[in-house]
């Protein structure tokens, strides 16, 4: 009896997984190509453009490691994790965890932060522009309200906390740079990836910096969150920081 649709696409998907064909092999039609043979050939293809649209969302990786090293790793991550929606920009999310416990990769401790650096400017690039809170909008609160007020911050924002010069990492592994080498033990960094209006980037940000946007981003009003990061840094200069945050586009426009 033949398999009911949603059995079969079970079985192939089982399949695409394992690469086992006992199951599903008795539901393939052979003609001038056997049914194994179409079987791999499928599953070749599948593994092939992932491991390509993971290379083009993790850019950065795939500069660091190689091509091939790079499609080893991607189709190790792809056996695990197959896309769970048809849109290829959304698939790799759970990669760099995977790069972080991937074995051959051991010797390059800093890639999962890089690969991390990679899946947000990602995000972020495909996360909608919309408006910006500007200082116009905040000087039409009363000054007895801001305090209390919320602030949201844009979609595709996120901070990324590194123990590696991550900036240096990433820009020395990009197209022309000039940078020869980067030194490992240098410096950890936090960076702010936003964003643009016409791609996503980041900067770097001190650590206070860091725990003020991190406030906000969960729903903190303005006073509770330049309250955050005196605990870090009794010399936190609060408006220096908003004012470049403001001018950065950080936030998302005020609800009307």
């Amino acid at each position: 009896m033949p398999l009911a649709l949603r059995d079969l696409q079970a079985e192939m998907a089982a399949y695409l997984v394992s690469g086992d064909d006992a199951d599903i092999l008795g539901s393939i039609v052979s003609n001038a190509i056997d049914a194994p043979a179409r079987l791999r050939i499928h599953r070749h293809q599948l593994y092939e453009s992932l491991a390509t649209a993971l290379a083009g969302t993790f850019s950065t990786v795939q500069q660091l490691v190689g091509d091939a090293f790079f499609r080893a790793m991607a189709r190790a991550f792809i056996a695990q994790t197959l896309p769970a929606q048809p849109v290829l920009s959304e698939y790799g999310e759970g990669f760099p965890a995977f790069v972080d416990t991937y074995e051959p990769a051991r010797g390059l401790p800093y890639l999962a932060d890089v690969a991390r650096l990679d899946w947000a400017l990602n995000v972020a690039f495909h996360s909608p522009m919309g408006e910006r809170l500007t200082a116009a909008d905040l000087s039409s609160i009363p000054g007895e309200q801001l305090p209390s007020t919320k602030v949201g911050v844009a979609p595709g924002t996120c901070v990324i906390h590194s123990t590696y010069p991550l900036d240096r990492i990433w820009s020395a592994s990009q197209p022309g740079t000039s940078i020869a080498t980067v030194d490992l033990g240098e410096r950890g960094i936090c960076l702010l990836v936003l964003r643009r209006p016409d791609d996503a980037s980041f900067v770097a940000l001190t650590e206070a910096e860091a725990v003020f946007v991190a406030s906000l981003a969960i729903g903190a009003s303005l006073e509770d969150a330049a309250l955050a990061p005196f605990a870090n840094d009794a010399g936190f200069d609060l408006s220096v920081t908003f004012r470049r945050l403001l001018d950065l586009g950080v936030f998302v426009a005020l609800q009307q």
